[in-house]
């Protein structure tokens, strides 16, 4: 498969500055540039399928009646949270 290139990006030589900065050793500001495009898809990828859960799940919750306290989940949130902290 070919490979395809991304639109340039026009930034303010201070902007460049400090990318460069916090370049790794061996790294190329086109690897940071595209580990930051790659991060940002996963997370928009993440954040879009959460919200379709919450969705979901606010619907189920409609049909059913079926609806949690904020008392009951956090209680059920803690017993989780220490069940993985006695598993340490």
């Amino acid at each position: 498969m070919k490979s395809a290139s991304l639109p340039t990006l026009r930034v303010t030589p201070e902007f460049r500055a400090e990318a460069e900065a916090v370049l790794k050793e061996g790294e190329s500001l086109s690897n940071l540039l595209e580990q930051a495009v790659i991060l940002e898809i996963r997370n928009r990828k993440l954040k879009a399928a959460f919200l379709e859960r919450g969705l979901a799940a606010r619907a189920h919750a409609a049909e059913t009646g079926n609806y949690y306290s904020t008392e009951d989940v956090l209680q059920r949130l803690d017993a989780r949270l220490q069940e993985r902290e006695a598993q340490k």
